[in-house]
């Protein structure tokens, strides 16, 4: 890494203005970050691609029925963007996210960004009245996990995108070309992927936890969260018990792990079951453990102190992948198209990744990487390492019975 300065940067000023502002945004993160482990994406998307489930809840018509909706682009210069919380890149002393800046200055397009989206299932009852009745919700983008992608595309509440619009699709890793959950990559791209694990306080918690079920020792009574992601939460938990969640597994090892959940919950051990805001609890010490994703932590700790460890469970971990789709109704859709475009540069790939600390779906990105920080090349929350994607899982895909099946029993343990 010693040639680094000598690197040849992008002949695209605003692109090198990027890449000199992401290496600001990157110092104080040096440290931090340095000395996690090595590579091997391509085996680990491989799983977050063909794991999302085809499978999901309401029946709707088939993608595609929808009627035509007039595309306002031309003359509508703007694209309304929903996203998860700390999912972009931020500078917190301009107060703006320098790659929708850098979007602006090269379309003319304005982006109406907005933190949105704090769980899948509570996203989806927001939107899911307009969607069905084919209007538009305010969004050109949302940001939906495999599976609840799978519902919206299999529901017809999708445009199809249009791939002329779209080259640098062409750089979507070959792992997550293919996926189950939207055969052709017709109606998605990924956005990032991640894990979900364990994490703790380190200073109010210092002997730390190995295994999901360190978390219900009797001294973390009432400071635990948990994530309201089915998927996550439940498969943390059945791996836990020593079950294969990517394999055949049925209804005894799903109610087994709901048990040990609602009696959790029950007992007052789990203080909340929540979705983003679960950080929150984090922060501010009400909860010192907890079912986590692994971004996240990595963010918050830049932002307070490194206050936190998140590892992989001994048990292994959960995968997932959010992807961008285009709502069925959305007025805009060549814009949400450019915008789509524009995040499969790998330079701008990288800069996101150098922030949100999840996995990135563009080839290039871990090349990019090293013009902006060549310590978060070897970062295993962007690019993992073999031993991580060997405890790495993918909840299999679920039927639409085995969805709202599975979904009921679940929010019954969880009380909602």
């Amino acid at each position: 890494m010693s040639n680094q300065n000598h690197r040849e940067l992008p002949s695209d000023p605003g692109v090198r203005a990027l890449i000199a502002q992401a290496q600001r945004m990157q110092v104080s993160r040096r440290k931090l970050l340095a000395g996690a482990g090595g590579l091997g994406i391509a085996g680990l998307l491989a799983a977050c691609g063909t794991g999302g489930g085809t499978g999901g809840g309401a029946t709707g018509g088939a993608a595609g029925t929808a009627p035509a909706v007039t595309d306002m682009s031309a003359t509508d210069k703007n694209v309304f963007w929903a996203n998860w919380t700390l999912y972009l890149d931020y500078d917190d002393k301009t107060k703006k996210y320098p790659t929708l800046q850098e979007f602006t200055k090269r379309t003319g397009i304005e982006v109406h960004y907005v933190e949105d989206i704090d769980g899948n299932d509570t996203y989806y009852g927001k939107v899911q009245g307009q969607l069905s009745a084919g209007q538009d919700i305010g969004q050109d983008i949302i940001t939906l996990t495999d599976w609840m992608a799978g519902r919206v595309i299999r529901q017809g509440f999708t445009q199809k995108l249009d791939q002329a619009n779209i080259p640098n699709a062409k750089n979507l890793l070959p792992a997550l070309q293919k996926v189950d959950f939207d055969p052709g990559r017709e109606h998605s791209l990924t956005w990032q992927s991640g894990y979900a694990g364990i994490a703790w306080n380190k200073a109010k918690y210092p002997k730390g936890l190995r295994t999901v079920s360190d978390l219900w020792s009797p001294d973390l009574k009432g400071r635990i969260t948990v994530l309201d992601e089915m998927r996550d939460t439940i498969g943390l938990l059945m791996l836990d018990e020593g079950v294969d969640i990517s394999g055949p597994w049925g209804d005894a090892e799903f109610t087994k792990a709901t048990d040990v959940l609602a009696k959790q919950i029950n007992d007052g051990q789990i203080r909340q079951v929540k979705g983003n805001s679960y950080k929150e609890d984090f922060i501010s010490g009400d909860a010192i453990a907890g079912i986590v994703w692994s971004g996240d932590i990595v963010q918050m700790n830049f932002e307070n102190n490194d206050q936190w460890e998140f590892v992989i469970p001994e048990a292994g971990c959960t995968l997932w992948s959010d992807n961008m789709l285009i709502p069925v109704a959305s007025p805009r859709k060549t814009n949400a198209e450019k915008l789509m475009d524009f995040y499969y540069e790998p330079e701008i790939a990288a800069q996101v990744a150098a922030y949100v600390n999840f996995i990135s779906p563009v080839q290039g990105a871990k090349e990019a990487m090293e013009k902006i920080d060549p310590s978060l090349v070897t970062n295993s929350l962007i690019f993992p390492s073999d031993a991580d994607l060997e405890k790495a899982h993918v909840f299999r895909s679920l039927n639409a019975d085995e969805e709202t099946k599975f979904n009921s029993q679940f929010q019954t343990a969880i009380g909602a």
